[in-house]
């Protein structure tokens, strides 16, 4: 049996691969069979080091320590840790102005943020900046949050910003192009943001997504009521079993729900894929890196509201530059020519795959090493955790250490809507 057969041993008809595709148990699946070639010299771009792995959770725990003295209590890896960029504490400031609103409400118009914010959040580039009104400036993920945080709050989302501000209304949404980003994200010549157009497009077919679905963004109780984007968790919330929802089940309904919004990708039995490549050797190679970090961003609004995730260990880590950077620049990934470093890649090459597909396993590796360094279970530790502890900022830490502007390794063509 070929590479490519063994990896496609999913049930063989259509819709039940593009099942299979948006679950977590495939990203393993597909990520172990590149790391279990790239061990046998299969790939032309990467050989791994499995004997560095181990200083890289080392690296990791020091730094979760020293950010959380208590490591039973790391908090997820969440877009709510970016709101509070320069100490400002954006979350208190939102309550304050729902403190009148109902339970559902507040759950919803929590939801719109992380949702729209999320989906602005892919690389932002080193050169662009975002000052806020209190003089306040941020760079690339912080900075995209409190940018993406302040549109909302103006109400520039809401079909009625005069009496209710605080929505993403599908209406809306279809409407931004890529000038209403640049203003309001402070985009010029001199302050370059990386894939406005794709951004701008991905905001827009949310719109198209919201409005055209009422399974997901219609009010349960008020279907005549326009629909917005924070009703999917309102949907997610009356589908819990016992006030429990599995990080599995709210996965799989941000696949599901929007997966039309992604721009150019591959499809199968009619539905847009989002953030999976074919790799020659393997085939489809899901990753549902933005997709995954949305499911984390969900964890708190819902258990705020008064749901408690669990099954949270089943997701795997986030397939993205950070994450991806620390390994090669813990020489635990070691390019085998000096294209990979060199040369400016698109995210569907085959290295970046590989690059991708490798992160998600030694993810899984290094947050083994870790649990047994600090004497914790899956269940205490899952990778939404060990990321924020963790991988994310050590990947940071390490950026800055060996490059000028702590830029990552891998040279990235990218369009706004995977990193």
């Amino acid at each position: 049996m070929t590479e490519a057969e063994h990896s496609r041993d999913a049930p063989g008809d259509e819709t039940a691969e593009l099942s299979f595709l948006r679950s977590p148990s495939a990203i393993r699946q597909r990520c172990e069979a590149i790391y279990a070639r790239c061990l046998r010299g299969g790939s032309e771009h990467w050989s791994v080091d499995e004997r560095r792995i181990g200083e890289v959770a080392e690296r990791v725990v020091r730094i979760s320590r020293d950010a959380h003295p208590d490591v039973r209590r790391i908090p997820y890896h969440s877009r709510w840790r970016h709101f509070a960029a320069g100490g400002g504490d954006r979350v208190r400031q939102l309550d304050a102005r729902l403190d009148e609103a109902t339970r559902d409400e507040r759950l919803a118009a929590r939801v719109d943020l992380t949702i729209t914010s999320v989906l602005l959040d892919a690389g932002a580039g080193p050169a662009w900046k975002y000052r806020d009104r209190d003089g306040g400036t941020y760079t690339r993920s912080e900075g995209l949050a409190v940018a993406s945080y302040d549109l909302f709050v103006s109400g520039a989302l809401s079909a009625v910003p005069g009496r209710a501000p605080l929505r993403a209304d599908g209406e809306v949404l279809r409407t931004i192009d890529r000038h209403t980003l640049e203003s309001r994200f402070q985009v010029s010549d001199e302050n370059p943001l990386v894939g406005v157009d794709g951004r701008a497009t991905v905001l827009r077919r949310l719109g198209e997504r919201v409005s055209g679905t009422p399974s997901y963004f219609a009010h349960p109780e008020q279907p005549a009521a326009p629909p917005r984007v924070g009703n999917l968790a309102l949907h997610l919330a009356r589908g819990a079993s016992g006030g429990e929802l599995t990080a599995t089940a709210i996965f799989r309904a941000v696949l599901d729900a929007l997966a039309p919004i992604w721009p150019g990708r591959e499809t199968l039995a009619g539905e847009n894929l989002g953030d999976v490549w074919t790799h020659p050797a393997i085939g489809r190679v899901p990753l549902h890196k933005l997709s995954q970090w949305l499911t984390y961003s969900l964890f708190e609004p819902l258990e705020w509201w008064g749901l408690r995730v669990v099954g949270v260990e089943a997701l795997t880590g986030l397939a993205e530059y950070r994450n991806g950077g620390l390994f090669v620049d813990g020489e635990v990934l070691v390019p085998k020519h000096v294209g990979v470093l060199r040369d400016q890649h698109e995210v569907a090459s085959d290295i970046v795959v590989e690059w991708r597909a490798l992160t998600v396993s030694l993810l899984d590796r290094t947050a083994e090493r870790m649990r047994a360094l600090l004497g914790l279970s899956p269940e205490e530790l899952p990778l939404a955790r060990v990321l924020e502890g963790g991988t994310w900022n050590a990947g940071r830490a390490i950026a800055a250490e060996k490059r000028v502007g702590g830029v990552p390794p891998i040279r990235l063509r990218s369009d706004g809507t995977v990193f």
